[in-house]
């Protein structure tokens, strides 16, 4: 049996969004680097290991670019599988707004999210946060990191992910 990270056992972790199970793919690699395989196809991003994927969205900021052993140490260093799955199904907006136009005048329309879109949404929205807070502080990222998903895991209004998700279902429900 294998350990992501040499610490820790995928076996104990659970998905409890239905949803979201097929999309948080909780792959038994030692160290999760797929080398872009899943670029190929479309829908082939939620057979990468969620952590691989959370990885790479902090490697999409300007100081971390390219640089995905920087990215490896920020993410092994703090973070549980079990606290960043908890993290993602916490910050999964379910509803967003599109516009729509007709007859010359558009208009906000509340639509449900996929559960694909859902799991980028909730990334993007942890590694802005966990950016953000790293920006002139003294914390490192690796902690900044942690504080962010431990936050969200645990339902914290103080989680930057949480209170954007709550702002996309806001607006969304505005529009209904």
């Amino acid at each position: 049996m294998s350990k992501l990270f040499d610490k820790w056992d995928l076996d104990e972790v659970k998905v409890e969004d239905l949803g979201l199970v097929k999309y948080i793919c909780l792959d038994e690699t030692l160290v999760p680097h797929t080398s872009g395989r899943h670029v190929k196809r479309q829908f082939a991003k939620s057979k990468v290991s969620i952590v691989e994927r959370l990885m790479n969205k902090i490697m999409r900021t300007h100081l971390n670019s390219g640089k995905k052993n920087k990215a490896y140490n920020i993410v092994s260093k703090k973070n549980p599988v079990q606290v960043l799955v908890t993290a993602v199904e916490n910050t999964a907006p379910r509803e967003e707004t599109t516009r729509i136009k007709y007859g010359g005048i558009g208009y906000q329309v509340a639509v449900d999210i996929s559960p694909q879109r859902r799991v980028d949404l909730s990334l993007g929205f942890l590694t802005r946060g966990t950016l953000q807070s790293s920006f002139k502080n003294r914390k490192s990222v690796a902690e900044c990191l942690a504080d962010e998903l431990i936050l969200a895991s645990e339902e914290d209004s103080r989680s930057f992910a949480l209170q954007k998700a709550e702002e996309k279902e806001r607006v969304a429900k505005a529009a209904h």
